[in-house]
């Protein structure tokens, strides 16, 4: 570099020299020659580049590729169970059973089926004493049939009267609060007469018994039985269910 420097210098002060006869009147000119002289930089050409602002894309480089839609999941698909064809069931052909009969003869005193008339129920509740949780109930069976209390309501009401008067919850122990149901039958005479008092279903307690049979007994002689009725006498059936 430092030779090539030296070079034009001495080039330069040549030409310099010989720059008088350039221009004289033959029309010669002095020209001088630069050599080894940087270039000078020239301007690039324009580049045609894509507006961003109208890039309809969301990114700065490319449109990204559609989404791809996955096909949904078949169902859980579980075969049909074929059926068999069933065969119908079976006739079973029962034979009737055999009616068996009780080879022990009936009483003679035995009534027939149906002719038996209205079994012997309360006819109608009440309550035992004054003040007592103690019910108790009178069914009575005439001759011919069990309609006494039916028809002569009026004397069953009077004979309930009189025995609930006659109870006495004191005559039974201190010590019983409840009892089982007590059952008495006995039978009323044509003059109101009780005669015949039993105890056909107990209490398991004698006080509980006892004062049961007592409000009977103190209740004889009754009413005498009503003229319209036809029989010497009527059964009864005398139930209790002592409370305290």
């Amino acid at each position: 570099m430092h030779i090539g420097i030296a070079v034009l210098l001495i080039v330069n002060a040549y030409l310099s020299h010989r720059a008088g006869d350039w221009g004289g009147p033959g029309g010669a000119i002095s020209v001088g020659i630069v050599g080894n002289v940087p270039g000078i930089p020239m301007p690039r050409p324009e580049l045609e580049t894509p507006n961003r602002v109208v890039d309809d894309s969301k990114g700065l480089y490319k449109t990204p590729p559609p989404p791809e839609i996955k096909a949904p999941p078949p169902p859980d698909a579980v075969p049909i169970t074929k059926f068999k064809l069933l065969k119908p069931p079976q006739k079973y052909v029962t034979r009737p059973s055999k009616v068996l009969e009780n080879p022990v003869p009936p009483p003679t005193n035995a009534v027939p089926y149906g002719g038996g008339g209205t079994p012997t129920v309360p006819y109608t509740s009440f309550a035992m004493g004054a003040g007592t949780a103690t019910q108790a109930g009178l069914g009575f069976n005439g001759v011919g049939g069990g309609d006494f209390g039916s028809r002569f309501s009026w004397y069953v009401e009077a004979v309930q009267r009189r025995i609930s008067g006659n109870w006495l919850q004191s005559t039974v122990d201190q010590s019983v609060s409840v009892a089982p149901r007590v059952v008495v039958t006995f039978d009323i005479l044509r003059d109101g007469t009780i005669t015949n008092i039993q105890i056909t279903r107990s209490s398991g307690n004698n006080s509980v018994d006892n004062s049961g049979i007592r409000a009977i007994r103190d209740s004889s002689p009754l009413n005498a039985l009503p003229g319209e009725y036809s029989g010497t006498r009527v059964g009864v059936e005398f139930w209790f269910d002592f409370h305290r």
